[in-house]
């Protein structure tokens, strides 16, 4: 019993570690949450304390009154269109380099691979004068580029690590079939890579969604503003309604954390399916 008892102790005390670390994640969530329901002189006067009287007035204020839904929109736009792109180009490119030896074939992987190496903030100055002297800044559609781009080089990675766990006679087999070469590459191979690709789209949407640089140093119009740099506007000079800016961050949230509640068993398996087929 004594034994029992002692590796029951042993066993609570990570336990309990981590389940410290996980409150730590979980509660400034949820305190974002509960201070959006404040009013100022509430908030200010005891911004832990939960609300004495919740109001979603900041709620409506901000959908009537701010762009935040435009933003929101443009977000969407900008994000799903990029993973339109990435996957599509990264999924070609990665088949491709698993599948096929030709010149200069090490040399286009190696390619991508730095890609991944160089920090992305060190091309913001030549990205932003590229941009300017080709007219490319301040439209609609200036952020998927960049966002294609640098997002590339992982989805190539992973897909060309994952192409090779597929087997080759199912191709094959397909081709005896009479299926043509770009038929069996998009309706059966891809279909087979749908773990890996769901987990790139997940982690990308995440970042594209949340990126802040290049949205703040290619975009000037407010009307083309990403959610990320719109909330800056909600800050004022001198001082900040901070439970109407919290009120405007859990709206930007909200569609991230119904996306990966969604997605998060897919993710999951993409990420260990990567791990041991790569």
């Amino acid at each position: 019993m004594k034994k029992k008892k002692k590796l029951h102790a042993v066993y609570a005390i990570p336990n309990l570690i981590l389940l410290l670390f996980s409150i730590t994640c979980i509660f400034p969530a949820i305190w974002l949450i509960y201070s959006s329901l404040k009013e100022k002189a509430e908030f200010y006067h005891s911004p832990i304390a939960l609300p004495e009287n919740p109001s979603i007035q900041h709620y409506i204020s901000i959908l009537t009154d701010s762009e935040l839904l435009k933003w929101l929109f443009n977000s969407f736009r900008t994000s799903l269109l990029a993973l339109l792109f990435i996957l599509l180009f990264g999924f070609t490119i990665g088949y491709f380099l698993s599948r096929y030896r030709f010149r200069g074939r090490n040399a286009l992987y190696a390619y991508f691979l730095i890609g991944m190496l160089i920090p992305v903030h060190a091309l913001m100055v030549p990205m932003y004068v590229m941009f300017s002297r080709l007219g490319l800044n301040d439209q609609w559609f200036t952020l998927i580029l960049p966002y294609t781009a640098l997002s590339l080089p992982i989805a190539v990675f992973l897909v060309e690590s994952y192409v090779k766990s597929v087997p080759h006679e199912i191709e094959e087999a397909a081709a005896i079939d009479g299926s043509s070469r770009l038929r069996t590459i998009y309706t059966i191979v891809m279909p087979m890579c749908r773990p890996i690709l769901i987990t790139i789209g997940i982690i990308q949407f995440f970042y594209i969604w949340n990126e802040f640089t290049f949205s703040l140093i290619l975009i000037d119009s407010q009307e083309l503003m990403t959610i990320p740099v719109g909330l800056t506007l909600f800050k004022g000079q001198f001082s900040t309604d901070y439970p109407r800016m919290m009120t405007a961050m859990v709206l930007a949230i909200l569609p991230t954390m119904i996306i990966y509640f969604i997605f998060s068993k897919q993710i999951i398996k993409g990420m260990v399916a990567g791990a041991v087929k790569g």
